[in-house]
């Protein structure tokens, strides 16, 4: 791996990091979600997928490591990930 290519994946992480804190402290901030105004839903729910965009892009990473460094962890995780319709650890 180039240096340049690590120090991007520090940045993506760095990135979920504020991205969780920052929903934790938005969630936090509120003594309830039940009623909460339209344009107060719009902003939580743009941080929401601010951060499944920042843990995605860690969890595209990490498969990435595991297929080039552990191949038979990598096969468990293609075959048993929730984003499938049918997920499985039968090989096929």
């Amino acid at each position: 791996m180039s240096r340049t290519a690590g120090l991007l994946e520090h940045e993506h992480f760095t990135d979920l990091l504020w991205a969780v804190f920052h929903l934790m402290e938005e969630l936090t901030a509120r003594p309830s979600l039940a009623e909460l105004p339209g344009p107060d839903k719009a902003h939580l729910a743009g941080d929401i997928r601010r951060v499944y965009a920042a843990l995605s892009v860690q969890w595209l990473l990490y498969c990435r490591h595991l297929q080039q460094a552990y191949p038979f962890i990598f096969s468990i995780i293609v075959r048993t990930h929730p984003l499938q319709d049918n997920p499985s650890a039968t090989v096929k």
